[in-house]
């Protein structure tokens, strides 16, 4: 079920729940509309991946503060893909993925998420933050599609590292960035504590605010990225990370690792058994197959043609079979 649920007050004992337990008091995707001292309100997302249930428990330790006291600022709290948090998956099956239903389209997923933007828009959202977890080894870092003062602000209350990105162009923080400063946090692996205290700090920190500055960001307070391309492993292909030879591509079982590390061109990212012709695909923000420019096959390994970035590469082949291996990102000079 994709409808939407929409609440005005917390479910009761919802703040007892975990992840994969609140299917028994939700039926499906929901909106929490809480009311504090300030308006408008924030925005918080969380469990667009039933897998990734840090947002959960940074909301739940928020709302768990605040039970005896007024919030600083009222807060709508959406609460994505129940039914695939129950089985700890990130999506299911013949399922759309969450995070891929904030553009154009008219799915049952669609018509849930323009419900959501425009439950928000009627209430002048201040600011939206969409809270996520990797599968692979990565630093905590917040993305942004816009490359605005008030964004820049918002991301850089997480950390310095900021990702920016258009493609996929039909997440949320995308469709949300047409009403109101939009970030993505990225927390790290799933149950992480430091992941959770990290998130949880700042959604209160927004809770208090009256206001994002209007004064540009600092140069020395931001490591600025650009996504510049999407890498996918063919479906015709199969892979494993463990030496297979019966599969078409082998990977290391420390390639994540290699995230958000500089790396020279000749760096091996795979090796093909058998067939020479095989190729990763890279998938630029036009929407186009670039990987002859990044790739190439030497002597049975895929090597680097050119210096990248990764971030996101996981072992998980499960995900990478639903959204993709990693991207390629460069450092982006942050200009005022």
């Amino acid at each position: 079920m994709s409808q939407l649920n929409i609440f005005s007050v917390l479910p009761k004992g919802l703040l007892d729940l975990e992840a994969e337990a609140l299917h028994s008091v939700l039926p499906g995707p929901s909106l929490i509309h809480l009311e504090g001292r300030q308006q408008p309100p924030l925005f918080v997302s969380v469990l667009l991946h039933g897998n990734e249930d840090t947002g959960w428990e940074a909301v739940k330790r928020i709302l768990r503060k605040y039970q005896e006291i007024p919030l600083p600022r009222s807060m709508s709290v959406f609460i994505g893909n129940v039914s695939a948090a129950k089985l700890g998956l990130r999506r299911l099956d013949g399922q759309q993925d969450y995070n891929r239903i904030w553009g154009e389209g008219d799915s049952t997923e669609h018509r849930m998420a323009q419900q959501v933007l425009h439950e928000m828009a009627q209430k002048n959202v201040y600011a939206a933050i969409d809270i996520h977890n990797n599968t692979g080894r990565n630093p905590h870092y917040a993305c942004i599609n816009r490359l605005a003062t008030p964004f820049l602000h918002l991301a850089t209350l997480f950390g310095r590292t900021v990702v920016y990105f258009i493609k996929p162009d039909s997440v949320l923080s995308m469709a949300f960035a047409d009403l109101c400063p939009a970030v993505t946090l990225e927390c790290g692996r799933s149950g992480d504590e430091g992941g959770i205290e990290h998130a949880a700090e700042l959604v209160d920190a927004c809770l208090h605010q009256s206001y994002l500055p209007e004064h540009p960001v600092a140069a020395g307070d931001i490591h600025l990225f650009h996504t510049m391309a999407i890498i996918k492993v063919p479906e015709s292909l199969s892979f494993h990370f463990n030496g297979d030879p019966n599969v078409d591509i082998t990977f290391d079982a420390e390639l994540d690792s290699l995230n958000f590390r500089e790396l020279p061109s000749g760096t091996v990212i795979g090796r093909v058994n058998g067939t020479a012709s095989v190729m990763l695909e890279a998938w630029n923000e036009q929407g186009m197959d670039v990987a002859e420019l990044y790739f190439e096959v030497v002597n049975g390994e895929i090597v680097l043609k050119r210096p990248v970035m990764p971030s996101m590469l996981t072992l998980d082949e499960r995900v990478i079979r639903q959204d993709c291996l990693c991207y390629f990102m460069e450092r982006l000079e942050f200009q005022h």
